[in-house]
């Protein structure tokens, strides 16, 4: 640890650090608006559900497992031509938001899903019988019984995207990973890989406390409703 390397990572890390949060909780967010629908769709079109439609089922869920099977590295160069017909550039932070949310979308997709078929049967049953409409059972039934499970999934889906976001930094993505890349490996610095990966570290430490206090205060009020 030298003063020269103490400079450069203040310098350098607290822009970047900001660029990854900025990465992630963007396409979080997108991934979080095109994921949860599909997820919706893929519970309710499901056999034996309320709104049964194999054919769209499948044709969801091959898509979604499509989706989730690109490593992430391929998606990203595979993507370019998007990323840069959307954003009109494929490198740097922003750029990365498209490929990021792409890989996040699917995962977010299956998650929700799992989550809403865990939704007690019985429950679902009585809301038919009551003549409850399918948007008031998503509404009012599905979403709300399993949104602690759900608030966890977007919290791994999260903590995911950070480790993506690193990943992006390899094609000129910005954020810590494009620091730990640049100047740690090409340059052998060791002092600022460590940093960064220590900043890296935290930062999912940090995400996975609020995603586990959220979902444990919906767990808690509704405990206190019952």
């Amino acid at each position: 640890m030298t003063p020269e390397n103490i400079d450069l990572a203040f310098s350098l890390l607290p822009l970047q650090l900001c660029n990854t949060i900025y990465m992630v909780c963007v396409s979080a967010f997108f991934a979080v608006l095109i994921g949860l629908p599909i997820g919706i769709v893929l519970t309710i079109a499901s056999k034996g559900h309320i709104k049964e439609n194999l054919k769209l089922y499948k044709m969801l869920e091959t898509l979604v497992n499509i989706g989730r099977s690109f490593p992430f590295a391929i998606l990203m160069v595979a993507l370019i031509p998007v990323t840069r017909w959307i954003v009109g550039t494929s490198l740097g932070t922003t750029a990365s938001i498209v490929p990021l949310t792409i890989a996040a979308a699917p995962f977010i997709a299956r998650l929700v899903e799992t989550s809403l078929k865990e939704v007690d049967r019985n429950i679902l049953e009585a809301a038919l019988v009551m003549g409850s409409r399918t948007r008031h059972i998503i509404a009012k039934v599905l979403l709300p019984e399993s949104l602690p499970s759900i608030v966890q999934g977007i919290t791994l889906t999260v903590v995911n995207l950070i480790g993506y976001s690193a990943m992006a930094g390899l094609v000129g993505g910005g954020g810590l990973g494009q620091v730990a890349i640049q100047y740690g490996y090409n340059r052998f610095n060791t002092f600022i890989m460590t940093v960064t990966v220590i900043l890296l570290i935290v930062l999912v430490q940090v995400v996975q406390w609020i995603g586990n206090g959220i979902a444990h205060r919906i767990i808690k009020k509704r405990g206190k409703i019952g």
